[in-house]
């Protein structure tokens, strides 16, 4: 095999090994969020804080798509991680065509979907007239970029697989750091409001992707195999299926909670949309990037099991839950001490209801980032072995939990209780995921 970035993660001290590979996946998500961020930020700013709840609305909404998204990458970046773990190349390739086609089939249908129901999601979620439009706006030049979003990410779980972190680090920092200067040229220059900052996503995002699918299928011929690798097989989708459709239930169910609760927000006025608007891209600048380190250990356990190394995966969760709880102290202190800064960075002049939900929810959530990042840590053990009716069942008691309380505690204390149902879900998940993990394929392997 041609020396390359690739990287074995079933040698070396797993603590180094997992810093390593892992710090640059931290970077990526950071980066990638930045999207996300510019977004509301330039619409905050620039145009207003109708804007930006109309960003923040339409947000809950793309998440659906961003799930299968994610599922495609999750399913094709753990198999494709045993593969190369199990040294198997002719099947890893298969594996990385077999998702690209399937991923493609998936991709077209969801924009029809998304095109045709754009307005029923809107609905679904009570969005008020005064954003109505511009959420409508944006979401469809969101749908209409939805190949960039899946081969992107698909190529970002290639590259994970194969050890290289590093790679898809390089291309976010680039295209996230453009798009914030699209963000600002297309609506403070060229003054074409939301629309503006959704064209200015789609620009970049798409940039990034046909980059990292080009690299990648280069990266990919320069591993050798013999005789001719198939292009597509059932077989094979059948194993990608396993890993990727529990994963898409997973997020798919996450984004459908996140709705319900969006409309339940949506109820208590624009104000408090806003504020949330900006406090939740906070929370979920931290969430996704755990996310994306629980996605590390998962590369990671996927090589080792196919490698056979069992006891390398005790090793692994002890040395994932230090860095992640490394990483949780900085972001913890400033959210809770910078809290109002932060809110008042996505809106200009907002209002006192925006600006007090906004920076009570950084409250109430950022001291409990320890317990959700163990929750993650441990979740990404369990579906890099393959664990996937665990890992559902603990990430589903988190969701339900979540959007049951939030019904219930808003009723009785204002959206102050859709914000407390968060750190009670997270809690009872993570002893959950504990549990689970305690008690996997690798017990008493010494």
């Amino acid at each position: 095999m041609k020396k390359n970035s690739n990287k074995d993660l079933t040698v070396g001290k797993p603590e180094t090994v997992l810093w390593k590979f892992c710090l640059p996946l931290f970077g990526s998500i950071v980066f990638q969020q930045l999207y996300n961020i510019a977004d509301s930020l330039v619409a905050g700013k620039f145009i207003g804080e109708h804007a930006l709840a109309a960003v923040g609305n339409s947000y809950e909404i793309t998440l659906i798509f961003l799930a299968f998204a994610f599922g495609c990458n999750i399913g094709c970046s753990v198999v494709v991680s045993q593969q190369f773990g199990a040294k198997k190349y002719r099947d890893m390739k298969t594996a990385v065509y077999t998702t690209l086609v399937a991923s493609a089939v998936l991709c077209a249908a969801l924009m029809l979907f998304g095109l045709v129901c754009c307005g029923g999601l809107l609905r679904l979620i009570h969005t008020p007239e005064e954003i109505w439009q511009d959420s409508e706006i944006y979401l469809n030049i969101y749908i209409l970029g939805l190949p960039f979003l899946f081969f992107y990410n698909i190529a970002t779980g290639i590259f994970s697989a194969l050890g290289d972190s590093r790679t898809p680090f390089l291309f976010l920092a680039v295209s996230s750091t453009s798009n914030i200067l699209v963000d600002i040229l297309f609506v403070a220059g060229f003054h074409k409001g939301v629309a503006g900052v959704a064209w200015a996503t789609f620009l970049c995002q798409g940039i990034s992707c046909v980059l990292a699918v080009f690299v990648v299928l280069k990266r990919l011929s320069g591993i050798h195999t013999d005789g001719k690798v198939p292009i597509f097989s059932f077989a094979m989708l059948q194993k990608l299926a396993k890993i990727a459709v529990p994963s898409i239930l997973q997020q798919s169910f996450i984004s459908v909670g996140n709705i319900i609760i969006q409309s339940v927000i949506n109820d208590c006025g624009v104000g408090v949309t806003a504020g949330y608007s900006a406090a939740v891209k906070l929370n979920n600048l931290v969430i996704t990037s755990f996310t994306t380190l629980g996605n590390g250990m998962s590369n990671y356990t996927a090589q080792n099991i196919g490698a056979g190394i069992l006891p390398r995966i005790r090793e692994g969760f002890r040395a994932g839950i230090k860095m992640i709880w490394l990483l949780c102290i900085p972001i913890v202190a400033i959210y809770l001490i910078c809290a109002k800064g932060l809110v008042i960075f996505f809106i200009q002049d907002p209002s006192d209801l925006a600006l007090a939900s906004g920076i009570q929810f950084l409250y109430l959530v950022a001291p409990f980032y320890f317990i959700v990042s163990t929750k993650l840590v441990a979740d990404g053990i369990l579906r890099g072995a393959g664990l996937m009716k665990k890992f559902m069942a603990a990430t589903f008691t988190d969701l339900i939990l979540r959007v049951t309380l939030a019904e219930i505690l808003a009723k009785q204390m204002g959206y102050l209780g859709i914000w407390c149902a968060w750190p009670i879900g997270w809690t009872i998940a993570m002893f959950l995921s504990l549990f689970f993990y305690r008690n996997g394929p690798w017990k008493n392997k010494a």
